[in-house]
């Protein structure tokens, strides 16, 4: 991303008060207790299991693992995981926004 597109962003996330998520395209993740996770903004699943879960996103992947993980409902662009959570790792291509 060029250093102008970067000053766009900020200024505009800025001016019109928007959530860094929407503006970045960034994952945002909502996490009850270690029972259940709801993630926003993947870009598809590489892998699953009942103990591993690896999510594409637009900068890096999500990896998420547990126990007994399901997935309970799945769209083009959010998911929620069912289980016993342990980990959360955003593993990010380098780059910042």
């Amino acid at each position: 991303m060029s250093r102008i597109s970067r000053k766009l962003q900020k200024w505009t996330q800025e001016m019109l008060d928007l959530p860094q998520d929407l503006l970045f395209d960034l994952p945002r993740l909502t996490l009850i207790g270690n029972k259940e996770l709801h993630i926003e903004n993947h870009r598809g699943v590489r892998h699953f299991s009942a103990d591993k879960l690896i999510l594409s996103l637009t900068q890096g992947t999500m990896e998420i693992t547990g126990s007994g993980l399901s997935i309970r409902a799945i769209q083009s662009s959010e998911v929620t995981i069912e289980g016993t959570i342990n980990n959360i790792q955003y593993i990010g291509t380098g780059e910042r926004p």
